[in-house]
């Protein structure tokens, strides 16, 4: 049984010009794969769900796919809040806030409030974010515990720096998926998948169904886990 659930959300834009579409309709069908992923989710229980929605690196590409992401985001995130108040779903925004469209901080911070009661499914939303930066600044806020007498250096361990990180205590991930056939982290919670289940798929994320979902978690179930014993 897995409690947390990671998905690196690739293959949106490649979707759309397979298609002959622009890639803000890859982005739109990615939004409705989200939404079979969280009632999935829902369905089997699984407590955590983390999802790679917008990294610091996305900040390279056009202006126009930019202003339109930050646009869709705002939108559909706020269109499923009463459907995650109806079913549990409790949504958190991760990443580096100071990077965030100030209409966007506005949106995300009635998200939170509005959503902050529900206890069925945790929905993590990394968002402006990156691993290296997040270590960083958990580095940053561990020495700023320390000088304010706050922390003793001596007693730092792994689970008291976790705590210090923007994703708090939340558990490490069981398995971490990523769509669209590339092998690699891309600065995805650096920290915390040293023992998650990596998948690296072939389908794009729009294309991303329960069934696909259910194949990944039974092989999961089916391979054990030793964590180095």
């Amino acid at each position: 049984m897995i409690k947390h659930l990671a998905c690196i959300m690739d293959g949106n834009r490649r979707w759309a010009k397979e298609r002959g579409l622009m890639p803000w309709d890859g982005h739109r069908e990615g939004v409705k794969a989200m939404d079979r992923v969280v009632d999935h989710c829902l369905e089997l229980n699984i407590e955590y769900l983390t999802l790679y929605l917008f990294s610091i690196e996305n900040f390279k590409r056009s202006e126009e796919e930019k202003k339109f992401l930050f646009t869709i985001i705002a939108k559909q995130a706020e269109k499923y809040v009463p459907k995650y108040n109806a079913k549990g779903v409790k949504v958190k925004f991760i990443g580096q806030r100071d990077l965030f469209p100030q209409s966007v901080v506005e949106m995300c911070d009635r998200i939170e409030k509005q959503t902050a009661h529900n206890t069925k499914l945790i929905l993590n939303l990394l968002f402006c974010y990156g691993g290296q930066q997040e270590i960083l600044a958990g580095v940053k806020t561990c020495l700023s515990k320390v000088q304010a007498g706050e922390m003793d250096i001596e007693q730092l361990d792994a689970t008291m720096f976790k705590n210090c990180l923007w994703s708090g205590d939340v558990p490490d991930p069981d398995i971490m998926i990523r769509t669209g056939g590339a092998s690699r982290l891309s600065n995805f919670l650096l920290f915390q998948v040293a023992y998650t289940e990596l998948r690296f798929i072939k389908p794009f994320w729009p294309d991303m169904t329960p069934e696909l979902l259910d194949e990944i978690i039974e092989e999961f179930n089916q391979s054990k886990r030793n964590f180095g014993k």
